[in-house]
């Protein structure tokens, strides 16, 4: 049975249960990120790993990982929206945690290897943006709702690009980095604004999923920048 009708939209929500909205949101969230870390962490430490990264990356390899983790990102937020079921509203977010810890294995693996600063410099840089992006949300209270269709028509863009560059061999070079950078920044605030006056008070699983699914991106395309810059 349904209880969503139970939860008001957190704008409309009583300041005591708003507060404990995001607080269950962003506490949700660092757990997503601490289980992301700790999974890449044992990933990059299996037997075998170069050969894996090796027959991800080859021939075609990348362009199946990446239909795969579209499938099962569009499987996680469907179950982290569910209004009948808390246990698979969290199955959906610990499945896109897991998802976005295997995507991410080509690029940590290299950078371990070859660029082992880059990794913590590029975390600071992410966590530094995503933090001026919250604060100016929060501090504004502005509603970025209407960001949604460039947000969508940017991503078919970019997603083109990646598609186009898998098929025909050509590499994205940094303008395409900061493009993504800037793309992501905007879902943000897109989300940050959602926190505040779109989700309501029982949907912390599911903000938090979309919170983590940019943090991780932004993350990706600035570890890229980062590395390429020490090249």
């Amino acid at each position: 049975m349904s209880y969503a009708m139970e939860f008001a939209v957190a704008a409309r929500a009583e300041s005591s249960a708003r507060a404990a909205f995001i607080r269950r949101t962003y506490a949700h969230l660092a757990g997503a990120i601490l289980a992301f870390t700790a999974l890449e962490a044992v990933l990059l430490q299996l037997p075998g790993i170069e050969q894996m990264v090796s027959r991800m990356i080859t021939g075609h390899g990348w362009l199946i990982v990446l239909g795969l983790f579209m499938v099962v990102s569009w499987l996680a937020n469907m179950w982290a929206h569910s209004d009948t079921s808390r246990a698979v509203q969290y199955l959906g977010l610990g499945i896109y945690t897991v998802a976005e810890a295997i995507i991410f294995l080509p690029l940590l693996y290299i950078a371990s290897r070859f660029y082992p600063q880059a990794i913590p410099t590029a975390g600071i840089l992410t966590l530094t943006v995503f933090g001026g992006l919250t604060l100016a949300v929060l501090v504004t209270r502005k509603d970025f709702s209407f960001l949604g269709p460039i947000l969508s028509i940017g991503s078919l863009v970019a997603l083109g690009f990646i598609i186009a560059g898998i098929f025909f061999g050509f590499s994205l070079g940094l303008v395409f980095c900061f493009g993504i950078v800037a793309l992501i920044s905007g879902y943000i605030l897109y989300y940050t604004s959602a926190v505040l006056h779109h989700y309501r008070t029982d949907q912390h699983v599911a903000a938090s999923l979309a919170l983590f699914s940019s943090i991780a991106t932004l993350f990706y395309y600035i570890l890229i920048i980062v590395m390429r810059s020490r090249d």
